[in-house]
């Protein structure tokens, strides 16, 4: 997959690098939380994928943020959690070179999932420096970590390796453990022919509290780092393949072929609703998933001047194959009592696509393209007491248009106004079990703004968007049926600054504000509407460098009906690093302040025991550590 050439968008974002190594904690989400108004939270025990929210979207797991690694898509269809999981768990952070963030639907590359926004990981080829830490902290947090390059010249290599250990502050420990290992290998095959492959692997295993309800708390049941069940949580799997290859025949031709393979494996556990549906033995549920996913991206671009005017015209074509087999089973204490579902899957996808990017004055930019999705689906059951009928073949399609317009620069200004249809796919199950229904719903975006560097030393954008959702149906995993929504429409506003104040001293910083409701006047519930972010970073030319942060995520409305509120946050982060030569020493202090706050929230019904046999309406949650401290020593050699 290629990237569209900056920059299209006033909401696009290049992050380098250097803007988050001064993080130590191993965590990729970190290096997400830098892009305006994208949030994140973890609700069970590290192991699970985290849960997005972008642009009014809570994007439960992924189904609207799509997220590639070198364009190896992370995003999984037709999955036993939720459609479009995507766990970023197997990435190393200290391996990423840069984040390419594209928001809206309106690039041409990207097709399914992206719909509030589109986010790749560039990965480095080498280190400068072979590299090796140790890190220990809170809550018998312990993470181990070596990057080094055997090769740096025609054959440039990288190597990494990392464990990581963490109890987590809750009374029944997390014991969540990964081991990630990443290689890496690029070389030029001709002067005009390069090829680069890398593999990677990832195990993990954790426990998990899950979302505890309020009224436990309150009426002193578990305190907020206790469980109902302690018996959350699973174990994954996912090894990788990438190769890219690139050749220019000539000066103003380009052609890559991309190709990818994915092995993954998830047992999850999870127990939402206590005794609601099963007195005796709990609600407990185990959800399986085991598949391969494969992939070729080829892309042919070729850049001329007709009549004077710079065009740049690319062509290309996507395939994709999923074959999960879905196991979604009720269970105690992790043993299995009987299977509710058991399905395979063949999903397959087809995108053709062509793109112009022609620039006819110096002043005006016209990125405009159009692609083509075909959706295979192939479902045979096994098992299935859900009522559907989840055995036949579907074959559905839809065409999608972009058209990106940049103005100036004028005074060191750009005006930028943005226009495009993508789409997130549904669930196999869905639209096998409903035909009628829609399976790639149309999301239509527009976007307007403004980024200016006209201030010494400070770059500003600010970006009005609207984003309509047609009607769409989410397959909800948790109990294996499917549930119909109806359009939506979300806006907002975003500002972004960064100032260099001193050569050694920079701010960055962001506010977004959004509101989305579905057409019939009811709130999106967990929709975020209000979030900010700042960072002030000091680097010292004697080899200290460190970091204050903040975050804030404001109250949001956490049922349609508007009656339930999920409680926002503020959060302060310190980090500092340390070089001596060879020798470098780091600290991190997270939740400054150490605020109660509540890192997931959900409002639905469930029962404890003795309660009515309807259950109790209620805020679940998983709550945020409190004030936690990492630190470590590293060598580089």
């Amino acid at each position: 997959m290629t990237a569209p050439p900056p920059v299209s968008a006033s909401s696009e974002v290049f992050i380098p690098g250097r803007d988050f190594e001064l993080r130590p904690q191993g965590r990729p989400a970190d290096v997400l939380r830098l892009v305006p108004g994208l949030v994140i939270s973890q609700h069970q025990g590290g192991g699970k994928a985290e849960q997005y929210f972008l642009r009014g979207f809570d994007a439960d797991h992924g189904t609207d943020v799509a997220l590639f690694i070198d364009g190896l898509p992370v995003n999984l269809r037709s999955h036993a959690h939720g459609q479009g999981y995507a766990d970023l768990h197997f990435l190393i952070p200290e391996t990423v070179q840069r984040l390419d963030g594209f928001k809206g639907p309106y690039f041409v590359e990207f097709g399914d999932f992206a719909t509030a926004g589109a986010f790749n990981f560039v990965m480095r080829d080498t280190v400068d420096e072979n590299y090796a830490e140790a890190a220990g902290g809170s809550f018998a947090t312990q993470r181990y970590l070596t990057l080094f390059s055997p090769t740096r010249d025609a054959l440039k290599t990288l190597v990494a390796i990392e464990y990581y250990r963490s109890d987590g502050p809750f009374e029944h420990p997390n014991g969540y453990e990964r081991f990630n290992f990443f290689a890496k290998a690029k070389a030029s095959l001709t002067e005009t022919m390069d090829l680069s492959l890398w593999a990677s692997h990832y195990q993990a295993d954790w426990h998990g509290s899950g979302e505890i309800p309020a009224r436990a708390v309150r009426a002193g049941l578990i305190s907020r780092f206790g469980a109902i069940d302690p018996n959350e949580g699973g174990t994954t799997q996912r090894t990788n393949v990438n190769l890219d290859w690139r050749w220019r025949p000539t000066e103003n031709q380009l052609v890559t072929v991309h190709a990818y393979g994915t092995y993954y494996v998830l047992d999850l556990f999870n127990d939402f609703t206590f005794f609601l549906n099963d007195q005796q033995n709990g609600d407990g549920i185990n959800q399986r998933d085991r598949r391969y996913m494969a992939g070729l991206d080829a892309l042919y671009q070729h850049q001329s001047k007709p009549f004077d005017i710079s065009l740049t015209s690319s062509a290309g074509f996507q395939y994709r194959i999923d074959t999960p087999r879905v196991v979604l089973a009720t269970s105690v204490q992790r043993h299995q009592l009987a299977r509710t579902e058991d399905v395979s899957i063949v999903e397959q996808s087809y995108s053709p696509f062509v793109k112009l990017d022609i620039v006819p004055l110096s002043w005006l930019r016209l990125v405009t393209g159009a692609r083509g999705d075909i959706f295979s689906y192939d479902v045979h059951s096994r098992v299935n007491t859900t009522g559907d009928d989840l055995n036949g073949r579907v074959t559905k399609a839809r065409p999608n248009v972009k058209a990106n317009l940049v103005l100036g620069p004028w005074y060191q200004t750009e005006l930028f106004a943005n226009f495009g249809t993508g789409f997130h796919s549904n669930d196999a199950r869905s639209v096998v079990a409903d035909r009628t229904e829609t399976a790639l719903p149309t999301a239509r975006g527009y976007e307007f703004g403004v980024r200016s560097k006209v201030i010494p030393r400070t770059e500003v954008s600010l970006t009005y968007w609207v984003l309509d959702l047609a009607s769409e149906l989410v397959f909800v995993g948790d109990e294996g049926t499917t549930e119909a929504r109806g359009p939506s429409h979300r806006e907002g506003i975003e500002f972004a600054t960064r100032v260099k104040i001193l050569e050694w001293l920079t701010f960055s910083g962001d506010v977004t504000a959004s509101r989305a409701k579905f057409d019939t006047g009811a709130a999106v519930p967990l929709a975020p509407r209000l979030t900010a972010r700042a960072d002030l970073t000091a680097r010292l030319p004697w080899g200290l460098a460190s970091s204050f942060g903040m975050r804030y995520l404001g109250d949001r409305y956490a049922d349609e009906d508007r009656h339930q509120t999920a409680r926002g946050y503020l959060l302060f982060d310190v980090t500092a690093r340390y070089r001596y030569r060879w020798l470098e020493a780091f600290l991190s202090i997270e939740n400054l302040t150490n605020t109660e706050y509540r890192e997931a929230q959900f409002f639905f019904t469930s029962r404890l025991a003795g309660e009515p046999a309807t259950g109790v309406p209620d805020i679940h949650y998983t709550p945020g550590n409190p004030r936690s401290v990492l630190g470590g020593l590293a060598v580089r050699f």
